[in-house]
């Protein structure tokens, strides 16, 4: 088990330092491994407002009380040499977590953990939707049909349950099984996908999933293979959604209709697969990896049923039996030929293969032709790695690599349904080059270069060229990012420096540009990408009781794009007009932190955090800008919070602690909102459906809590 492991090792560095330096030094530390402190601490907190958004994270989004409980007991029974391990975390509140381990040393082991995550929707909702959670839902309409309007909160709940088993079998023989259950519920946001109406996604979902492991562990050879399956079924596969007194949510009539939506479809995996490592000399091993799975997915299509205009196409099949194999084989060797070069290799073979038969989906059920099939993808991937690193006076290391990927991609077969290029081969090659250098005992540094070319060849182009007046296709002028051919250039830089004992420093830099080569018949898409991160981290500690830690950031991530817009029905290529967009993503933060022990029995400690994220949207067209078209604003978000914390010790083995926190976060955020800056509004003539967020949200916390600690 991972904890057994760190503890073990943990004793093994103990025992050495017991041996090096003696049982003055080290006696402490043993004790505290072999005999571990536990406690347990209850008490409650408040929260003075709401705050949706940050309450995402930490499960507190009310304004109400909390009971703050919390767990660590360790036990170890010396004469069988078996620990027993109870951890709980956040027990009084819905992001919740228990772990309970029993592991005895070198024979056998299990644990059973437990958790809840809550993901909670920051954003008020007013509808008259009704039916929320279930596979029929009705959307209000109008007039005579408007439904009462009322809150609607959203949120989705996952509870993971993970069970193991570990048993040494012989001597250098284990077996290890794992099973994890997790159930999702709740509902979240969508839409009726036919018009700008909202629905709400009922989600009841169950995922399982079964590892089965055999390891072999020897004095050169270690191998571990086994089973892994998983299963995922969803108790929901079709939303039946309609619009209140509303034949079609297009259009206004007295007979109601419904609008089919499809959920996810149950679907299995299974893999088998073997890890082998080998060491041939001291300095020189080999590792291979191998595994082969198949995913299914064979449930019937749940509007295979369906009557009236909802019918499915005639040529529809009722099961899709989808299949996809997937093939994996990794070959590793490193080796230490002197004391000053070190060389790795690595080889890797993957092979996504799609078996899934090609159907068509949408067509006229007169003639039975098809105008819309599925696109079964497969891909071959072939990479590897070559690295070697050597070691030069004066404390310098040169570390040079080359990676590279050749992909083989298929091509949907009905030309005339793509939209898009489509690239059936990708190469990409990396080079790197890193110096490392050890300037002394208190300082370190390190500069990496990193340079990467991707080119795509044998484009495959999307419909048939003859249909335009000028001979092209709107959608063969673009370039998609992901098969884009590109260049890219980036730097790391990072120092470490500790030149007294009680002050340390990490300094970091890293800096990316990307150049994508557009061809002349596709000029849309990215011109160039940039990103940059700087970071620093210190801590000093004043004296052996006080210690002040602080950290800083700052990152930008930037895209330059050239988009087209299209007359509707155009018979030409040729975009009536042109869109340069400059998009940039900034995010800063800094932090403070300061602990310190007032009395022998007084600590203290607080934290201040500020962050701020920014996107900027700057675009030109070619065409005038009317008056109603209003440029894009920048959206900008900040987090302040201050927390501060007292805890005294009311005996030797108790402590009372009080926490304080200011928090404010506020953002101005246009996404759920019209140009004017008032809250969205679903629909025209039907749903009526208002949504907004609180652009401010300020909240004060405090709480108490009682921390008994035991042997």
């Amino acid at each position: 088990m991972k904890n057994f492991n760190t503890t073990f090792r943990l004793t093994a560095v103990a025992a050495a330092m017991l041996a090096a330096y003696g049982s003055a030094f080290a006696e402490d530390d043993i004790k505290q491994l072999t005999e571990p402190d536990s406690s347990i601490s209850v008490g409650a907190g408040y929260w003075s407002n709401d705050r949706p958004q940050q309450g995402i994270f930490d499960g507190m989004r009310d304004d109400h009380g909390y009971a703050l409980i919390d767990a660590d007991v360790v036990k170890r029974d010396d004469a069988t040499g078996t620990w027993f391990k109870f951890k709980g975390d956040s027990l009084g509140l819905e992001s919740r977590k228990i772990s309970v381990e029993v592991q005895q040393q070198g024979n056998m082991g299990g644990f059973v953990n437990y958790s809840r995550i809550p993901r909670e929707s920051p954003l008020e909702i007013r509808s008259g939707i009704r039916g929320v959670g279930s596979e029929r839902i009705t959307v209000s309409g109008s007039g005579a049909n408007v439904l009462p309007f009322h809150d609607v909160d959203l949120a989705t709940y996952r509870d993971l349950i993970h069970v193991g088993f570990s048993k040494n079998l012989l001597k250098d023989v284990d077996l290890k099984l794992s099973f994890k259950n997790e159930e999702k519920n709740g509902s979240r946001h969508w839409g009726m996908g036919s018009a700008a109406l909202f629905v709400a996604e009922p989600i009841d979902s169950t995922t399982q999933q079964l590892d089965v492991t055999l390891e072999y562990t020897g004095e050169k050879l270690q191998l571990a293979g086994g089973y892994a399956g998983s299963w995922y079924n969803n108790k929901n596969d079709l939303v039946l959604a309609s619009v209140r007194g509303v034949s079609n949510p297009r259009e206004t009539s007295s007979a109601p209709n419904t609008t089919p939506l499809s959920l996810p479809l149950d679907n299995e995996a299974h893999q088998f697969f073997l890890n082998a490592g080998y060491s041939f000399t001291p300095s020189t091993r080999g590792t291979l990896k191998v595994s082969r799975s198949v995913a299914t997915q064979d449930e019937t299509i749940p509007s295979i049923g369906l009557t009236g205009v909802n019918a499915p196409f005639a040529g529809a099949p009722r099961k899709l039996d989808g299949e996809i194999v997937t093939s994996l084989v990794e070959l590793g060797l490193s080796s230490r030929p002197t004391s000053k070069l070190s060389l790795n290799a690595n080889l890797r073979y993957h092979d996504v293969d799609d078996n899934t038969p090609l159907f068509g989906f949408v067509g006229n059920n007169t003639t039975r032709v098809a105008t819309v099939h599925n696109t079964p993808h497969s891909y071959e991937t072939k990479s590897g790695k070559v690295e070697a690193s050597y070691l030069l006076p004066e404390r310098f290391k040169l570390i040079g690599g080359v990676d590279f990927k050749d992909q083989d991609r298929s091509a949907p077969k009905f030309h005339d349904e793509r939209y898009v290029p489509f690239a059936e081969s990708i190469e990409e090659t990396t080079y790197r080059l890193q110096l490392r250098r050890s300037m002394s005992e208190t300082v370190n540094g390190s500069v990496a270069f990193l340079h990467s070319v991707r080119e795509g060849s044998v484009r495959a182009l999307p419909h048939e060229p003859s249909t335009l007046r000028d001979g092209g296709s709107i959608y063969d002028a673009i370039n998609p990012l992901h098969i884009a051919d590109r260049t890219r250039n980036k730097w790391r830089m990072s120092l470490d420096w500790a030149p007294v004992e009680a002050f340390s420093m990490q300094f970091n830099v890293e800096d990316s540009r990307d150049d994508y080569q557009r061809e002349d018949g596709r000029p849309f898409g990215l011109k160039d990408g940039q990103a940059t991160l700087v970071s620093v981290d210190a801590r000093y500690a004043f004296s052996d009781k006080w210690q002040i830690t602080g950290w800083a950031s700052h990152d930008v991530t930037s895209a330059e794009q050239l988009s087209g817009r299209w007359a509707r029905n155009t018979s030409s290529s040729i975009p009536n007009m042109l869109k340069r967009a400059d998009l940039e993503d900034q995010g800063d933060s800094v932090g403070l932190g300061l602990r310190g022990a007032v009395t022998s029995k007084l600590s203290i400690g607080a934290d201040v955090q500020w962050t701020r994220t920014q996107s900027s949207y700057d675009e030109d067209t070619s065409a005038a800008r009317t008056a109603s078209e209003i440029p894009l604003a920048d959206i900008e978000s900040t987090l302040t919070r201050v927390s501060m914390f007292a805890r005294y010790a009311i005996r030797k083995n108790a402590d009372v602690q009080l926490d304080l926190i200011h928090e404010r976060w506020k953002t101005d955020d246009w996404t759920w909102s019209f140009a004017n800056g008032s809250n969205y509004v679903y629909g025209t003539t039907t749903d009526g459906t208002v949504v907004s967020n609180k652009p401010k949200q300020t909240a004060n916390f405090i709480g108490a809590r009682y921390i008994y600690k035991f042997q």
